[in-house]
């Protein structure tokens, strides 16, 4: 099922970009959360990240996103490319829900937005997001997002 206007907001947000094969998306995120944590920051439960390439490139290209709890990030120097948003937001999205097999059914759920925004002749207005949840019960899943107009 996709939803439409799904919005993603968020406050405090540190990001960092990083090119990895798909299998290695945990190593980049490790990275990211030993780069914050190493400098002192404390990170919230919330993770995800948006594909800026083509999602069946052999090398992809990602946006990885950390709310933090400081509101600044003054400890971290400009080599380590990381950026800070105080607030983040998007809305006029379309979302669609992983609740498992998140390797397989990723694929499935991409290319069944990508058909959503042509049949009902959107345009696509944001990269992909990825988003990381977990339920009240404890269960995890993922939320894919897309922004159209």
């Amino acid at each position: 099922m996709i939803i439409e206007n799904h919005q993603i907001a968020y406050r405090n947000v540190a990001s960092k970009y990083y090119n990895f094969v798909p299998e290695e998306i945990d190593l980049a995120f490790q990275d990211f959360d030993q780069i914050l944590t190493s400098h002192g920051y404390e990170t919230a439960d919330v993770m995800f990240f948006s594909i800026i390439s083509d999602p069946t490139a052999s090398v992809m290209t990602a946006e990885i996103f950390r709310q933090i709890e400081e509101n600044e990030i003054s400890q971290i120097s400009s080599e380590e490319d990381v950026n800070f948003r105080s607030y983040f937001s998007i809305d006029g999205m379309l979302m669609t829900r992983i609740t498992d097999q998140f390797d397989e059914q990723s694929q499935v759920k991409f290319w069944e937005l990508a058909e959503h925004i042509q049949q009902h002749n959107f345009s696509q207005s944001s990269p992909y997001f990825v988003e990381y949840k977990r339920s009240h019960s404890g269960a995890t899943y993922v939320e894919m997002s897309v922004g159209v107009r």
